[in-house]
């Protein structure tokens, strides 16, 4: 199958090359997470239900009370979900899944040394983090990057 254009698809001027973009440019705001025991059917629907391709795996950090919080231990992506179900056996949890320590990234780096580090680490999804609270703020797929290369002219 080939696919043909009669005309020229032009990006939006709002979105710059990959030479001019940041991380901040491409990645999807905001992330989806599960816990760390979280089985594979349970992250397969995530990902379904959110058309996603990548889900943070949370692990509580080290405390006690209620002041306790969630830290990102991993990302579980839709490759691993297809490796683990297609291997079979049992359901394993995220924890088991997930590639971890994530890849991180800031909003401020640029995209070109972003797109470098995912190639280098085979990371296909980075989280992206803000320097200053050290919170997630975004997740960056290769996809996102990959749109800026298509439409960005800026």
């Amino acid at each position: 199958m080939s696919l043909r254009t009669t005309q020229t698809i032009h990006g939006s001027y709002l979105m710059p090359s990959l030479g001019h973009a940041s991380v901040a440019d491409a990645m999807h705001p905001g992330i989806i997470t599960c816990d760390a025991e979280a089985t594979l059917t349970e992250v397969a629907r995530t990902m379904a239900t959110h058309h996603v391709h990548s889900v943070a795996v949370l692990s509580l950090a080290r405390g006690s009370g209620p002041s306790e919080e969630a830290e990102i231990w991993g990302i579980v992506s839709d490759l691993d979900l297809i490796s683990a179900g297609i291997r079979g056996g049992p359901e394993r949890p995220a924890a088991d899944l997930a590639h971890q320590p994530p890849l991180i990234v800031e909003p401020t780096l640029p995209l070109r040394e972003a797109g470098e580090l995912m190639v280098a680490h085979g990371a296909p999804h980075a989280l992206v983090v803000e320097p200053a609270t050290n919170r997630p703020v975004g997740m960056l797929s290769t996809l996102d990057i990959v749109g800026i290369l298509a439409w960005g002219e800026a």
